[in-house]
């Protein structure tokens, strides 16, 4: 019986190590997600409202935006949903919680695009799917909206 007893004190050892370790990782771990725009006029305010959702859900989460093709709209000065809703305002204030909003420069090149016809808010990548890609191979979660 005491070898018994030795084993269900190591397993009940083990059992709460495990839990420990699963409540420390939980604890550490944020969520990182990438959300790919390349069609404005079909993702813009709904995109937007996804990320608004998401951080209500889970403020800690780190959220980075990636534009290329006609997604790059979103970050323009001026940039209007067909409704009549400025991107700009929406863009700010989920800059204002942390995210970060990518312009691919490839699409500035193919469609003679320049910087200056971008809110402040946008930052450059040279390549929206290579950003991508890599974001995803550091472990980001992938939504396209």
């Amino acid at each position: 019986m005491k070898g018994h007893s030795t084993m269900n004190t190591l397993v009940r050892s083990l059992v709460a190590a495990l839990v420990l370790l699963i409540a420390a990782t939980g604890a550490w771990a944020q969520d990182k997600v990438v959300y790919h725009f390349d069609n404005t006029a079909v993702q813009g305010l709904k995109g937007l409202r996804n990320i608004r959702n998401h951080l209500d859900s889970d403020p800690g989460a780190k959220i980075i935006v990636v534009t290329h093709a006609e997604g790059v709209d979103l970050l323009m000065v001026g940039a209007k949903a067909a409704n009549g809703t400025e991107y700009a305002p929406l863009v700010s204030a989920l800059k204002g919680r942390g995210v970060n909003f990518e312009v691919c420069e490839i699409t500035l090149r193919n469609r003679s695009l320049k910087k200056d016809q971008f809110i402040e808010e946008a930052d450059f990548t040279p390549s929206g799917v290579v950003r991508l890609a890599r974001l995803q191979g550091q472990g980001y979660a992938y939504i396209k909206p």
